[in-house]
């Protein structure tokens, strides 16, 4: 052999040694039992992941692996998808943090926007913000960088706000132009379709054709209408109805948000809400519906007060608030009328049932976690004037019983039915409803290991691959190869949650690792600080960013 075919002989070896060492997998999951998200029977096997994806489920060889964890005890399942997680606003920030009350619950990606949402901005708020349109917005995301993924909806109340104001006049043609063009920005941009929040001013005074003209602009780019209804108590029904109708002559599918049946009066309408939601999925219509494992709602103090009070604006309210012939006419309003969202009367007309948390008055800012009742016995005062004196204040978030645990099971059970926390990311101070914390280990805690209204398959389904269907994730929500390596580690025998209203910031428990797009996000209780979420953006996208 000569000289040259030696050496080369001796380089060719190093590099084929070189290349049998080269890890094959990024991680592997080892010994876990797998519960893939489409509702099978679980099994056990390894799961190996490589650039974000899932590689292998069944024997992947562990020596060829940067990691192995071992999942011996955990069920190993698809990240958990909140369709109610309100703003990611704060990732741009850098506040990335703020996203552990969701990683310690197995949550790998949210639904943002309830009839607001982050973008568009009114012309005056870009400066503050960094951004003016959706796409900008998606931008300013992407670059500052997010723990979790991030699906958008555009809120009609802010591009109601930004061209109408507070006003309860309807939109001109040349406003309602105005509108559809901002939600035509938005789709293009990646929004995955218009959401409204209707028991809330100024959308409470917007009309069923106003709302149908925006959505079906993100029907025309393949967007949903996601809907906080326009009552959820009285006229339930007919909300349901109109939303209905809004999806077929838009031709958009239709996502009810946090579907209940509010006040004792209207329990009884669970079975109807329910059969009317399956008789249009029967006739072809796309319908689903989300909700949160509690029987508290969670709303502003001013959703208490009769909407026409907020007709002139949220500045004109606070005047009203402290003039004593005001209050003494909403009084009479919440106490008599019915047929609007009437909050008070949905809760019995019983200050007990009415919990209080973030509360801006420093008078009562120390007695978050109590009821109205129970703050107005500490301070020797009348309820109906703690409540006036709270409200006029401004901020206090407000958490009236007004659901029954019967109703909650009956949607639960439904093939159609995801989960959400209706609070998404949320730093501690912000926070003031157990669900911030406690809503997808509550789920298995209380509905699967508890009473048995689930099975874990099921649970586990409708939190990930049924949601990942309604936010047009199709590469999320399932184990399988090629599919995107949202995943979460959990232990089912010790999964629960600990948050009260007493004490709404206390993490859940038995969430061991949660991977977002193939990176460990949560290990050993703990956010890892990295940042590999994604913008989900919708069908309309064209491509930009």
């Amino acid at each position: 052999m000569t000289l040259r075919c030696f050496v080369l002989a001796i380089v060719l070896a190093g590099a084929s040694s070189a290349g049998a060492q080269t890890p094959t997998y990024d991680l592997v999951i080892r010994g876990g039992r797998i519960v893939d998200g489409t509702g099978a029977p679980s099994y056990r096997a390894d799961l190996a992941v490589l650039n974000g994806r899932i590689s292998v489920i069944g024997r992947p060889d562990t020596t060829k692996a940067r990691r192995v964890i071992d999942a011996t005890g955990l069920v190993v399942a698809p990240g958990f998808i909140d369709m109610m997680g309100q703003s990611a606003d704060m990732f741009t920030r850098g506040s990335a943090d703020a996203a552990f009350n969701l990683l310690s619950q197995g949550i790998t990606t949210i639904n943002a926007g309830e009839g607001e949402s982050s973008a568009p901005v009114a012309p005056g708020a870009a400066r503050a913000t960094g951004w003016s349109t959706m796409r900008e917005y998606f931008r300013r995301l992407e670059a500052a960088g997010s723990p979790l993924n991030v699906a958008q909806t555009v809120g009609h109340t802010t591009i109601r706000e930004i061209v109408i104001g507070d006003s309860a006049r309807q939109a001109s043609p040349a406003e309602l132009q105005r509108m559809k063009g901002m939600v035509e920005e938005a789709m293009q941009a990646g929004a995955i379709g218009v959401s409204t929040a209707l028991i809330y001013p100024p959308a409470v005074y917007a009309s069923e054709e106003e709302i149908t003209a925006l959505t079906a602009v993100a029907g025309q780019y393949g967007g949903r209408y996601f809907t906080h209804m326009r009552n959820e108590g009285d006229r339930l029904l007919e909300a349901i109805d109109e939303a209905l109708r809004i999806g077929r002559n838009a031709h958009t599918p239709v996502h009810i948000f946090h579907l209940k049946t509010a006040g004792q009066a209207n329990w009884g309408k669970m079975d109807l809400a329910l059969a009317r939601i399956r008789e249009a999925r029967a006739g072809g219509q796309d319908v689903a519906v989300d909700v949160y494992p509690y029987i508290n709602n969670g709303l502003d103090i001013r959703a208490l007060i009769h909407p026409r009070n907020a007709e002139a604006g949220n500045d004109a309210l606070t005047k009203r608030l402290g003039d004593p012939a005001m209050r003494a006419r909403m009084r009479k309003e919440m106490e008599e009328e019915t047929g609007w969202e009437n909050w008070y009367v949905h809760a019995g007309r019983d200050w007990d049932r009415i919990v209080l948390g973030g509360i801006a008055n420093p008078e009562y800012k120390q007695y978050g976690g109590l009821s109205i009742k129970a703050i107005a016995d500490r301070v020797k005062k009348d309820p109906w004037d703690v409540f006036f004196a709270i409200a006029e204040a401004g901020t206090a978030f407000t958490m009236p019983q007004t659901m029954s645990e019967a109703n909650k099971i009956k949607a639960m059970r439904e093939e159609f039915t995801s989960f959400d926390t209706d609070v998404g990311p949320a730093a501690s101070a912000i926070a003031t409803h157990p669900r911030a914390y406690g809503a997808f280990p509550r789920i298995f805690a209380r509905y699967v290991r508890e009473l048995g209204v689930l099975s874990l398959e099921a649970a586990v389904q409708r939190a990930s691959a049924v949601a990942a269907n309604e936010i047009g994730a199709y590469d999320r929500g399932r184990l399988a190869p090629g599919l995107a390596a949202d995943i979460v580690l959990f232990d089912p025998l010790r999964i629960r949650d600990r948050a009260t209203f007493a004490e709404p910031t206390l993490p859940s428990e038995g969430v061991k690792y949660v991977l977002v797009n193939g990176v460990v996000v949560l290990e050993g209780g703990k956010y890892t600080g990295a940042k590999p979420g994604m913008v989900l953006r919708g069908p309309g996208w064209d491509g930009r960013k």
